[in-house]
């Protein structure tokens, strides 16, 4: 009866597990992307934002929920009532801060010549003309205070053209931070300095309490003894430089993280008001973080492990912080974290039905020695139900920023367990330039797009290429941004290695790029500066340079509102493949950025990517 027993358990295993289906586009774009907002005031509830793609409407629309954390119940709230739980009121209640664009600036034809309504025109007197996705049309995001009672309104930075981008309150209510960039047109393009300003609501005074720490300070948040906390990086024009937490205490600014060699992405203060709770990268991951901040020398502690992402802090309460956590083969759910066991717990489980009849890829980590001695990380997806005893077609993965990290992230593109269960292997290495491995291999790509970061990248394919599972004769390289770049540079120096390439908004030409990208800052800052100043990046790290070698189909992605990379660059990639009669395919959007964001345009890309995959490789 026992045997009878464990085989009818083992068929039930079997039966279960052939039930699962690999992830397809379809159902990743079925998803609800979850989101934690902020735990209500008695601090037993958490607000959070489930946003579930329509594909028929072409629409993301949300809806908002609360969910006891001890409990685990889930109920439906209305928008109304999240957002004002959201609302930036006065600790006294008797203001509030809200955001409104204001005209600043005649640029557009229409308020330049009022008898002009239906002209198009723009008229740009310096380089702040456009910036990530929109043309600058004179209106400039401005801070309002507002006096619930009179409806009296104080706008900040009236008639300057600056733009708010966070602010907050102090913990008594006596001040309005903010921060902002007070610089304009070619400055403001070539400027990471922004600073954080405190408004004194008695005197009406504004003072800069940043000033001169020159690159970006951002972040700022209160404990409940008011004392200050923001980040801060120190290099001017450099956007991927050490992020470190400062405070303001006793008149002094302290960097309380100096002595630790990591970048932070974001933090939270203790309810208590003497410790930080921090996220930051980690060697293939993102982890959570302590600090005592009031200490004579502030240690900075690890507090959680394991292959995942601790991507956000929703808030602490009753000796647990509750968080937002992602994977490779799941998206972010909200998670609650005991500060005492360091144990993490599911708190939100959107999608845990769907997850339930998809299977999962497996993860590998492993070490391979770089060509100068150096060991990098190097993350392998494999196929669900994966077999050693065949071969894979294999994907080389390469990461935009060109410092972001390779970790545990879950994208609605880019995604690893979907290629995966496509039946490819992806190589997804932490080439030199990605933040968690310290802040000098964070900086070795600055000035260096087409060197080591390069070889990096053919070790990575090079030692997975030796395995016996995988297919060397089918081979691909894929990526965006910098990414894009990567394959682009990598078409003409492969040497036979790849089969197919696919570029997303990817950098083909650096000298053009120079002139038509909007925050000159990061250029001037990876590249050296202009073009015509000869710099080494211009002469020795130029895709168009090895044009000539390319002899592999490619796939170009552009999209048309891409103004950090912008549509150029695609086109005369584009351009040069079908000119050396390469097989070679340009899939244009004309409606999105950087990204694709919309539904459809989503699942057009997804199918796409995976028909000319099927089609070269």
């Amino acid at each position: 009866m026992k045997h009878i027993f464990s085989f009818l358990t083992l068929s039930l295993f079997t039966f279960t597990m052939a039930q699962k289906q690999n992830l397809t586009p379809e159902t990743l774009w079925k998803l609800g992307r979850v989101q934690g907002i902020t735990l209500t005031e008695n601090q037993k509830n958490v607000i959070y934002k489930v946003s579930t793609p329509n594909m028929e409407e072409n629409t993301i629309p949300s809806k908002y929920y609360t969910i006891e954390i001890n409990s685990g119940k889930s109920s439906e709230i209305s928008k109304d009532f999240a957002n004002e739980l959201e609302r930036k009121i006065s600790p006294n209640g008797e203001y509030e801060l809200v955001t409104k664009d204001v005209l600043v600036e005649k640029i557009e034809a229409k308020n330049i010549y009022p008898d002009l309504p239906k002209s198009s025109g723009y008229l740009f007197s310096d380089l702040q003309h456009r910036h990530w996705d929109t043309w600058n049309n004179g209106e400039f995001t401005h801070l309002i205070i507002r006096n619930l009672k009179t409806g009296e309104e104080i706008e900040l930075l009236k008639d300057k053209p600056y733009i708010v981008t966070e602010y907050t309150w102090n913990a008594d209510g006596s001040q309005v931070i903010y921060v902002t960039k007070e610089n304009y047109g070619t400055e403001y393009m070539t400027s990471t300095n922004s600073d954080v300003f405190a408004y004194d609501m008695k005197s009406g005074k504004i003072e800069n309490i940043t000033k001169g720490m020159l690159g970006y300070d951002t972040q700022p948040a209160f404990n409940k003894d008011n004392v200050l906390a923001w980040t801060s990086m120190e290099t001017p024009g450099y956007e991927a430089d050490k992020n470190d937490i400062f405070i303001l205490y006793k008149g002094k600014k302290i960097n309380i993280t100096k002595d630790w060699d990591g970048t932070v992405n974001s933090f939270k203060w203790s309810n208590d008001g003497k410790k930080i709770y921090f996220t930051a990268p980690t060697p293939g991951e993102e982890q959570l973080f302590v600090v005592s901040p009031f200490d004579k020398t502030p240690k900075v502690e690890q507090l959680s492990k394991g292959m995942h992402n601790i991507t956000n802090i929703v808030g602490e309460t009753n000796g647990i912080l509750v968080v937002s956590k992602t994977d490779m083969n799941h998206a972010a759910e909200l998670f609650t974290f005991d500060l005492k066991s360091k144990k993490l717990k599911p708190l939100t489980q959107v999608n845990k039905d769907t997850y339930a009849n998809v299977a999962e890829s497996k993860i590998e980590q492993r070490w391979v020695k770089t060509t100068d001695n150096k060991q990098m990380l190097v993350n392998v997806i494999y196929p669900p139900n994966f077999d050693k005893n065949k071969k894979y077609p294999t994907l080389l993965y390469c990461q935009g920023g060109p410092q972001s990290p390779v970790n545990q992230f879950y994208s609605f593109r880019w995604n690893f367990a979907l290629m995966a269960a496509q039946g490819y292997i992806v190589v997804a290495p932490n080439r030199r330039g990605l933040p968690g491995f310290g802040t000098k291999w964070n900086a070795d790509i600055s000035g260096d797009w087409g060197g080591q970061a390069m070889r990096d990248y053919l070790t990575a394919i090079d030692e997975l290429a030796k395995e016996p599972y995988v297919d060397n004769n089918r081979l691909g390289a894929v990526g965006a941004s910098y990414g894009g770049y990567s394959v682009y540079y990598l078409a003409g120096i492969h040497e036979k290695r790849f089969k197919t390439f696919i570029a997303h908004c990817g950098v083909f030409n650096l000298e053009s790029m120079y002139g038509e990208t909007e925050e000159l800052f990061f250029i001037n800052h990876d590249l050296g500066g202009p073009y015509w100043e000869n710099h080494k990046s211009y002469k020795e790290f130029n895709p168009i340079t090895n044009v000539k070698k390319w002899d592999t189909p490619i796939l170009i992605i552009q999209n048309d509102k891409d103004y950090r990379v912008p549509i150029g660059q695609g086109l005369q990639a584009y351009t040069a493949a079908q000119v050396l009669g390469l097989k070679s395919e340009l899939l244009y959007f004309p409606d999105e950025n950087h990204w694709v964001t919309q539904p459809q345009n989503g699942m057009f890309w997804q199918r796409t990517f995976f028909k000319w995959l099927e089609d070269t490789l």
